[in-house]
């Protein structure tokens, strides 16, 4: 006899395939709606030019719709979530970037040509000779724009609300004379300019006139008129734009070009430029060189802080080891950007604590943030201090895990504490902690928060075309050039990211060969 479900009186065996069959349909309706919803996603950045979105999310979603409908991809299904937002947050934006990279990709070229075109033909100037002198009467809390014109045109306009200020169009019509009231001053004008200038007025000629000064109103012309060629001519200056597919901008007949621009296709130009224009190579060699001392230099540091520390913490005479190591950690749990700023102020030139105790003690005060070595030495301190914990923690670990019989040994051969450190400790801690010194040196290669805030980067390296500065590495060179720069090159900014992208790469690389060393 079968065993019944009580409420329903169904086997058992037959529940729990129906309950499956549910579950897989509920299933099978939440990866439709994600797909459905993954394909608008699609639809609407192609539909707004940005292709590269688009491919992104048509793979995404045709991935999902794969790997969750067949059988033989079951065993995928639970690593899928990682490998997508490692494809989304991680590989899209590099390829993004070195896509970048290739292209002349700035403030100035931003737009698609498409949107230039646009906006240029959308230029408007006044007409010459035609333009309406404007005055302001008050009527009934209202006011009107009286227009008068050399040639002895007059026009007014209904009573209006100068308090709106979105754009409309407004009827005026032609009159004798002028109101009979006192016109409102200048500074009425001033007052009501952005609600004057989002008026249209249109003549019983079907003129339409804008504002075109701060008391002038005029017919306005489109500047630039297209031609079947796809050039541009500029009715104001007489002249013919030629689309330039090399450069990303319309150009003149006189070689002027005209911004805005769109991004073209630029091939290994910025790569060739940061390696062989020497206002650009100069600064980028001074900045990698220092990114690698300052990095190499902060492991040294803090690893040699640390350890000394984690020695002394593990002698046996010690006491009150626990509050001694709680107090050498502190540092580590106040949050960095605190401590940096917190050394900024102690470093103050003028103000601070540190040289008020120079001055008193020796009778100097160092120029911290001018002179580029004391900057730079002024980074390796407070880095040092933000950093040793880290290898305080590591090296206790680690020294705690070395048998005490070496230690004896060594005493009965007559070893002191020195020769234990250097023979005997540090031997047998560095193995295990090569491939975390190698993390830690990709971090600082990459220790932007620390130059942002202490520093900024200054003081600014001498003859430089792009922002640099002595104390910055290679990120914030990056960052200045992208966003601080007049320019914004994100062109170049994107080639020294990748550049920097294969250095991080190449050490990741090494610390997974390292990681592999038996100990």
């Amino acid at each position: 006899m079968y065993t019944t479900n009580a409420s329903r009186g169904l086997p058992r065996h037959r529940s729990r395939h129906l309950s499956e069959r549910y579950t897989r349909w509920a299933l099978r309706c939440v990866i439709a709606v994600l797909v459905i919803a993954l394909l608008w996603l699609v639809m609407a950045f192609h539909l707004n030019g940005q292709w590269m979105f688009a491919l992104l999310f048509l793979v995404l979603g045709g991935s999902l719709a794969v790997v969750f409908t067949k059988r033989t991809l079951m065993s995928h299904r639970y690593i899928f979530p990682a490998v997508a937002g490692l494809g989304v947050f991680v590989i899209f934006p590099l390829l993004y970037t070195i896509g970048i990279s290739f292209s002349n990709y700035s403030s100035s070229n931003l737009l698609s040509e498409e949107r230039v075109r646009g906006q240029l033909l959308s230029q408007t100037y006044p007409q010459a000779g035609d333009a309406f002198d404007l005055a302001l009467y008050q009527e009934d809390g209202l006011v009107r724009l009286y227009l008068d014109s050399p040639q002895g045109q007059r026009f007014v306009s209904s009573p209006l609300n100068l308090a709106n200020q979105e754009t409309r169009q407004i009827g005026i019509q032609s009159v004798d004379a002028p109101p009979a009231q006192e016109p409102l001053g200048m500074r009425a004008i001033i007052q009501a300019r952005d609600s004057l200038q989002g008026l249209r007025l249109l003549t019983p000629e079907g003129t339409e006139l804008r504002m075109a000064g701060l008391r002038q109103f005029a017919p306005m012309v489109n500047r630039y008129e297209a031609r079947d060629d796809g050039s541009l001519y500029d009715r104001r200056d007489d002249r013919v734009l030629i689309p330039d597919q090399t450069t990303g901008f319309f150009v003149a007949d006189n070689g002027e070009q005209i911004t805005p621009g769109w991004p073209v296709n630029v091939g290994f130009a910025h790569y060739a430029k940061i390696f062989t224009d020497p206002d650009i190579r100069g600064p980028f060699t001074q900045i990698f060189v220092w990114t690698f001392v300052f990095a190499a230099l902060t492991v040294v540091f803090t690893l040699a802080v640390g350890f000394v520390l984690a020695s002394l913490l593990q002698w046996n005479q010690l006491k009150g080891k626990a509050i001694y190591r709680t107090l050498l950690i502190l540092p580590y749990a106040v949050p960095a950007f605190i401590s940096i700023l917190i050394f900024k102020g102690m470093f103050n030139q003028h103000f601070g604590e540190v040289n008020m105790i120079l001055d008193t003690l020796f009778g100097i005060r160092p120029e911290w943030f001018t002179d580029p070595w004391l900057a730079r030495s002024m980074l390796l301190i407070v880095n040092t201090w933000l950093g040793y914990p880290y290898m305080l923690l590591l090296c206790m670990g680690l020294i705690q895990a070395i048998p005490q019989d070496l230690y004896e040994a060594s005493a009965v051969d007559g070893g002191g504490p020195l020769t234990n450190l250097f023979k005997i400790t540090l031997p047998l801690i560095i193995k295990p902690l090569t491939p975390l010194l190698i993390a830690a040196f990709a971090f600082n290669f990459n220790n932007f928060v620390l130059i942002a805030l202490l520093t900024g980067g200054n003081p600014d390296i001498l003859g430089a075309s792009t922002p640099a500065g002595t104390t910055d590495l290679l990120v914030s060179y990056t960052y200045r050039i992208a966003f601080q720069d007049a320019g914004q090159n994100f062109g170049l900014a994107a080639a020294i990211a990748t550049l920097i992208f294969l250095l991080v790469a190449g050490m990741s690389l090494l610390n997974l060969r390292l990681s592999k060393v038996k100990v």
